[in-house]
């Protein structure tokens, strides 16, 4: 009888799956026991962590408590599917809920039978909007969303959300405006409900600081659960101490039923959705690129829109308000060893099956509950740190997102979303049509004995008369040609021009016909001074474009570089030795040939 095998030796056997499939779904291939055991393990962390973040948002977002436990479902299921990040769980989110509330607001009465049928056109218009994006190849235009713009957004809906989140526990006014919060003390709210919602503030807090619970991603549900019992030792005290709750879960699948759309709706609703697409694409690209950097996988940006947009359609079916991709969902999934898109499969089986099994408790869960809950999201979502960053690192950016926050506070949301994305694209504009433009100069003279490098040069530097070194770092096209154009017309204009102007072009990447005809004409202006226009390694795209354009032929092979060396031992011997002559810079080695090389002088 031979051996038996060595398990170590032997390589695992894995079943090769039909080729259809793995075009369909690139990590079947590496689905075996192994894969599914760990995707199994990491799904019910993932249904806990979505109970009280789905109830909480749905209630910031205006609509039954059991939609936001819905918009992890069936969404969360056709997204894992559908999309390209292997991690990922797509469901209920703070931003959009808090983006939908105010978004609708003006159009219908929260939790009204018009403002849900409001809430599911939504979702499935910015469902299409995402499907659309991805047939047309679209996806990467998630990336020109700034993380600036995200920034001044996300600070803006922790603010609505901690006040929506107040006034619902201050039992305020739903129409105050902000300068009224002053006088919430004409609406005492009930002590049970303040101490329901302290207690479970409280409770998250310090269970964040117990490592286990932290790194398991459970306090916001352990201090639901301190909430949901305090509420009801004090509801045993008699009716004043009885808080509001949850209410019953209709079902723990979510009912199907065809989204109310009317076409007159489309209108007064395409702005809105084009908005929360904005936001949703934005941050769901966002976290989908940061795990698939922590796991070494690639990202597919068009199918990942196609995955969101094929959810959202579906969750506008089966009672869900518009989804993303959850960072406090996902990043724990994937900290609980999930391994392939199945895991978010078995996660929204596994909430559906909790549901089922814990609908009575869940229905007792205290409204004040939810409210701390909520005033702990927007806490989680105020980032000081980011905000000195970006002011210490682009003060430019530190404005848009400064801009974004004002505009969130004061505009219609969809408004502050297009218009921060607009400044964003306005500030980025800016600085490409504003390319730098640089004089170099050697750090040591010739002859010092020590290394001599190639850097800005500095007011008072010595430079040579007749030879301008100009370091260009940026695209030219039409957008940028007023600001070379006037830099290039400084430089002639300066009291003893340089005739000869060496242009270190590697870093222009890209021109266009505007900067063709700027090059051109500077060609001939600098013949007509006497002197000669050169580059140094301009970029292929470049030199295509040149080419097309006979620019090449014109300026003369004589006058492009493979390196500065080359270039300024080409040229020096090309300058007028009269004034070499009486010249006492003499910065290139190649001025000790020139006339009156003997009265040089260092630096």
């Amino acid at each position: 009888m031979p051996p038996p095998p060595d398990p170590v030796a032997e390589p695992r056997r894995r079943t090769v799956p039909p080729a259809w499939l793995t075009r369909l779904w690139p990590w079947a291939a590496e689905v075996d026991r192994r894969t599914l055991r760990a995707d199994l393990a990491a799904a019910p962390l993932a249904a806990l962590l979505v109970l009280p973040q789905g109830i909480a948002f749905a209630t910031l977002a205006g609509l039954p408590a059991a939609w936001g436990l819905y918009a992890a479902v069936v969404p969360g299921l056709v997204a894992a599917l559908a999309g390209s990040s292997r991690h990922l769980l797509t469901g209920p989110t703070n931003v959009l809920a808090v983006a939908l509330a105010a978004s609708l607001a003006p159009l219908a009465v929260a939790g009204s039978p018009d403002y849900l049928a409001l809430a599911l056109g939504v979702t499935l218009l910015v469902g299409l909007v995402q499907v659309g994006v991805a047939l047309l190849r679209l996806g990467t235009l998630a990336h020109f969303i700034s993380p600036a713009v995200l920034l001044g957004f996300s600070t803006g809906a922790a603010v609505l959300i901690a006040w929506q989140a107040l006034r619902s526990l201050l039992g305020l006014p739903a129409g105050w405006p902000w300068v009224e919060a002053s006088r919430a003390a004409a609406f005492a709210p009930p002590a049970a409900d303040l101490l329901v919602a302290a207690a479970t503030v409280v409770a998250a807090v310090a269970l964040r600081r117990v490592p286990a619970t932290a790194r398991a991603g459970l306090p916001l549900l352990l201090g639901l659960a301190v909430g949901l019992l305090l509420a009801w030792a004090l509801r045993t005290l008699g009716p004043d101490w009885a808080t509001p709750v949850v209410g019953a879960l209709p079902a723990a699948w979510p009912p199907f039923a065809v989204p109310p759309l009317a076409l007159a709706d489309v209108p007064r609703l395409a702005g809105i959705a084009l908005a929360l697409t904005l936001i949703a694409l934005g941050q769901t690209m966002a976290i989908a690129k940061t795990l698939a950097e922590r796991s070494d996988h690639l990202l597919d940006s068009n199918r990942e829109c196609l995955g969101q947009g094929l959810a959202n359609i579906a969750g506008a079916f089966f009672s869900s308000f518009v989804v993303c991709g959850s960072f406090n969902r996902s990043m724990p999934h994937q900290e609980a060893g999930a391994r392939t898109p199945l895991a978010g499969v078995a996660a929204a089986l596994a909430l559906v099956l909790l549901v089922a099994l814990a609908a009575p408790l869940l229905a007792w869960i205290p409204m004040p509950a939810v409210q701390g809950v909520l005033l702990l999201v927007a806490a989680s979502l105020i980032e000081p740190a980011r905000w000195r960053e970006l002011r210490r690192l682009d003060p430019r950016e530190a404005g848009v997102a400064a801009g974004t926050l004002v505009a969130m506070l004061l505009l219609p949301i969809e408004t502050a979303i297009l218009a921060g994305v607009a400044a964003s694209l306005l500030a980025y504009l800016y600085r490409s049509a504003r390319p730098a433009l640089r004089s170099m100069g050697f750090t040591e003279p010739p002859g010092s004995g020590r290394e001599r490098s190639l850097v800005v040069r500095e007011t008072g530097t010595p430079r040579c008369p007749q030879l301008e070194m100009l370091r260009m770092e940026g695209n030219v096209f039409f957008g940028a040609v007023p600001h070379v154009a006037a830099h290039l017309q400084a430089l002639r204009d300066e009291p003893v021009p340089a005739r000869h102007l060496l242009v270190m072009a590697k870093s222009m990447n890209f021109i266009d016909a505007a900067g063709a005809a700027l090059w051109e004409d500077e060609r001939r202006r600098r013949l007509l001074m006497g002197g000669g226009l050169y580059f140094h390694r301009p970029r292929p795209e470049v030199m295509a474009m040149w080419g097309a354009g006979g620019f090449v032929e014109r300026l003369g092979a004589g006058h492009l570089f493979a390196s500065k060396r080359e270039a300024i031992a080409a040229i020096v011997p090309r300058l007028d030795s009269a004034i070499c002559a009486g010249c006492r810079a003499r910065i290139f080695e190649e001025c000790a040939a020139q006339p009156g090389a003997a009265p040089a002088r260092d630096g």
